[in-house]
């Protein structure tokens, strides 16, 4: 006679708990059904016993088999996710995220568990943070950010990790190509160059004397080289001079408002900065005190009070995270699945916040808004 042991999936303890008592009933109840039976002599008792012995252990081992099939049934996929800025600042893109892992069929804490993680907007603390993603084994780690991203290549080259947006993949060295980005990093861009002198564009119109800019960013920053590039062009074209203010800490805030100030500049422009979006209220403030029409890179600027933003949407590409954690899960590897590029841009006006700088903004701007905050 052969017994099969159930199989075991990956990393699948076997797990058998034996029962004396459960097995010394099973016995009995053999016995009392064995009695009846018309075996007399001493040979046959002994058939009896060996007979009493291998069917309690067949019923053991299939009662373990339906303890590991339970097991394996309960196991859920855990992944790990990493901000470099406050969670509370990223509240919106953290629903979009869970909305898109709950119209694949997914729901944090019943089929999948997620490791949140935040560096409260201190880059310093990034690197702990991703290794401790690593040690935890998640099944892959979501990032938000090249500031998250870079931290978390250097911790693991096993682990599969989904770029919920960077500004330049390819330029930051996390893949080899849109197209096929090789190794254990893939997900969704926000390259896209030609923004920055559509913000332009945008302030000429709302500010028509608009003739100095201030531009607050990180110079170092992926993507921002471009970025600034394309600017350029258009300032050349709107005859509009730029005044280029790094923001590399909280302390540089208040000097660059300060500086924007001293240079007589008309409007402020912000680049796709962490440290700005942990300190938004901050920046807002700076910006009505100095009386200054300013556009952001992320909508909660001006739903905190800012006055406009045309971005690339990032709860679009959050939600649409969630389709690569759930190819990942189901046995694709990141190398084969190319690098997603924006295709929804927000526009957003604050008319309280003009109101507060003495600002009108124009019919035709308003019109081409998709949502206006009155």
């Amino acid at each position: 006679m052969t017994f099969e042991i159930p199989d075991r999936g990956p990393g699948q303890a076997f797990d058998c708990r034996f029962s004396i008592k459960g097995i010394k009933q099973m016995k009995r109840i053999f016995r009392l059904q064995l009695l009846v039976c018309p075996f007399d002599n001493q040979k046959s008792k002994i058939q009896n016993r060996k007979l009493v012995g291998i069917v309690a252990l067949v019923i053991t081992f299939a009662m373990c088999g339906v303890e590991v099939r339970a097991q394996q049934a309960t196991k859920i996929p855990r992944i790990g996710f990493l901000f470099v800025s406050s969670l509370s600042s990223n509240s919106a893109r953290i629903e979009a995220f869970q909305q898109g892992l709950h119209d694949l069929g997914y729901i944090e804490g019943k089929n999948i568990a997620i490791e949140w993680r935040s560096a409260e907007g201190r880059p310093d603390r990034v690197p702990a943070l991703a290794a401790e993603l690593a040690r935890l084994k998640t099944d892959l780690i979501v990032t938000a950010g090249p500031a998250a991203t870079r931290p978390v290549k250097d911790a693991t080259v096993t682990i599969p990790i989904v770029m919920a947006q960077d500004t330049d993949p390819v330029g930051n060295g996390f893949v080899t190509s849109l197209a096929r980005p090789g190794g254990n990093i893939t997900g969704l861009s926000t390259l896209s160059p030609e923004l920055s002198g559509k913000q332009l564009e945008l302030l000429k119109e709302i500010v028509p004397k608009l003739s100095r800019m201030a531009v607050l960013g990180i110079s170092t920053r992926p993507g921002n080289a471009q970025a600034l590039k394309e600017m350029e062009l258009a300032a050349t074209g709107f005859k509009v001079q730029l005044q280029y203010l790094d923001v590399l800490d909280l302390k540089d805030i208040e000097p660059a408002f300060r500086a924007a100030s001293k240079e007589h500049a008309n409007a402020v422009l912000l680049l796709g900065n962490p440290i700005a979006t942990s300190h938004r209220r901050q920046i807002i403030q700076l910006a009505a005190k100095n009386r200054l029409p300013a556009i952001y890179d992320r909508p909660e600027f001006v739903v905190d009070g800012g006055l406009m933003t045309y971005a690339v949407s990032q709860n679009d590409l959050y939600r649409r995270a969630a389709t690569y954690v759930d190819k990942i899960l189901k046995g694709a590897k990141p190398a084969d699945l190319p690098i997603e590029q924006p295709t929804k841009f927000e526009f957003i006006i604050n008319l309280k916040a003009a109101k507060q700088i003495g600002l009108t903004v124009p019919p035709n701007v308003l019109a081409r808004a998709d949502r206006v905050i009155r």
